[in-house]
């Protein structure tokens, strides 16, 4: 019972300890199993707190034994514990299927460094989903992006560098922005907790100041989260990092940033004044759209696939955004269902792409040309995947999508249009994905391609268990659904 009051502060302190202890390992696999096992145990710990929030609802946390605001606290709920299963399920899926990748694309010297920042990754993520104060969420930001910075600096040729430095100079403007709008509502409340902003700023009486707080976070968050059209960065960072650094930053960290953007919006400056709900609908709704039609479009006509993907999450963070700015329990539920489903289609097509770039030496369209005849269990994985990803029926990609087009049509007239653009999109993403599959499965494989051998097995079982989780969640979405629908409920309540 001890330990278990201790839960929700483990996912933060267990991998920040253990990062240095990975930099003085002795040797690359001792590093790799400790981040592997650590990782392992933030997983396991996520799960626990699902099973208590569910139980019992949101825990409260104080650090030190200082009762908030005067303390830290850290709050989980269940929107916390969504963000704490994808950041530690992604992170020990590509740790244990990646050996193999890591090995061949960074050097043995410095992979103990590299598991350390990785674990400082880890940690970081982990702080942003539990923190209950604006500050916090600022340092954990922070952390998470310079070890991100040295994570994607590690990829395997030199045009990580300057993904890399996109990356840095795109983070540094979104952290800013971040920090002063932060700043501007320290002043005019006092307080940095989340609950206690929410309740100050109906006494505040001045709302402009509040308003530019609101306006200088929106976009910060927007940044980070690589929200069209401020999405430059990250194509080139997916694709130029190590294929495991890829699974693990595709599948959370833009989903962090989304995390606190909903939860400012909504938890904070949704209740303050009373024109906000207009326009965060408003400003939201066309940027997500915009994002699900040109993300999606640039997607088909890039050839490099790993690039594709990357303008692809521009596009599925559009669907993420479509629904936060319908305002409603099903808009809002649909959303965060789909960040629990994205990241998990998204990690597991990274995962394919990694083990095909590895075999075959390169991810673009004409590198896998005959892919499906060379290596079918995963291009089978991949194509399960992309029609999720589409929104086939029977996968968790059609419950995202399914969910969205429901609310949408409690919308009238809008609602209309709206479901004209997630089928708009969809077909475009069909596009993209036929054409990975024409390539594989319909042309001739390149001179030499017979040497070519299926992925190792290290690598095909967690690919699988990742398209079998996808078939799962399409057959029996109710675990996400009640945690996405409770965090929905949790973010329009203090939306009031």
């Amino acid at each position: 019972m001890m330990l278990a009051a201790q839960y929700p502060v483990l996912p933060v302190i267990v991998p920040l300890l253990s990062a240095p202890i990975a930099a003085l390992m002795p040797n690359r696999s001792l590093a790799w199993i400790m981040a592997s096992l650590v990782s392992a145990l933030v997983f396991a710990t996520a799960v626990a707190l699902t099973v208590i929030v569910s139980a019992q609802g949101m825990i409260s946390y104080e650090v030190g034994g200082w009762p908030a605001p005067y303390g830290i606290e850290v709050r989980v709920d269940s929107f916390s514990v969504v963000m704490l299963l994808v950041i530690s399920g992604a992170s020990t899926l590509a740790l244990i299927s990646g050996k193999a990748s890591i090995d061949a694309q960074i050097p043995s010297d410095r992979q103990p460094l590299f598991f350390a920042a990785w674990l400082l990754a880890l940690a970081a993520y982990s702080g942003i989903a539990v923190a209950g104060d604006a500050f916090n969420i600022f340092v954990f930001m922070e952390i998470s992006s310079l070890a991100g910075y040295v994570l994607i600096a590690n990829g395997p040729d030199r045009r990580a560098l300057p993904a890399t430095f996109k990356y840095l100079v795109m983070g540094t403007i979104g952290a800013s922005f971040y920090l002063i709008g932060v700043g501007l509502a320290y002043m005019m409340t006092g307080t940095l907790n989340i609950a206690d902003l929410h309740a100050r700023l109906g006494d505040v009486p001045y709302l402009r100041p509040i308003l530019l707080s609101a306006a200088f976070v929106t976009i910060g968050l927007a940044v980070k989260a690589a929200v069209f059209p401020l999405h430059v960065w990250m194509p080139n960072a997916y694709a130029r990092a190590p294929s495991a650094v890829a699974v693990f930053l595709s599948a959370c960290s833009t989903k962090a940033a989304v995390y606190v953007m909903l939860r400012f919006d909504f938890m904070i400056f949704g209740g303050a004044f009373a024109h906000h709900d207009v326009q965060f609908s408003t400003v939201l709704m066309s940027l997500a759209l915009l994002g699900m039609l040109i993300g999606s479009a640039v997607a088909i006509y890039e050839r490099d696939v790993k690039r594709m993907l990357g303008y692809s999450s521009v596009g599925q963070i559009g669907y993420i955004l479509l629904g936060a700015s319908m305002i409603s329990l099903g808009g809002v539920s649909a959303g965060v269902i789909h960040m629990f489903n994205h990241a998990m289609i998204k990690g597991g097509l990274f995962l394919a792409m990694g083990a095909l770039v590895l075999r075959l030496g390169g991810g673009t369209l004409d590198d896998l040309k005959g892919a499906g005849r060379t290596m079918p269990w995963t291009m089978g994985a991949f194509v399960l995947l992309g029609l999720s990803l589409i929104g086939m029926p029977l996968t968790a990609g059609f419950i995202s999508k399914w969910y969205l087009v429901q609310a949408a049509l409690d919308l009238g007239t809008l609602g209309i249009v709206l479901i004209a653009a997630i089928l708009i999109s969809s077909l475009m993403a069909v596009v993209y994905i036929w054409r990975v599959v024409e390539v594989a499965y319909f042309q001739s494989p390149q001179a030499g391609a017979s040497k070519h051998q299926e992925a190792p097995l290290m690598m095909l079982v967690p690919l699988w268990a990742v398209v079998l989780a996808n078939v799962y969640f399409g057959l029996d979405p109710s675990i996400p659904v009640d945690l996405a629908t409770n965090a929905a409920n949790i973010l329009l309540e203090h939306a009031k």
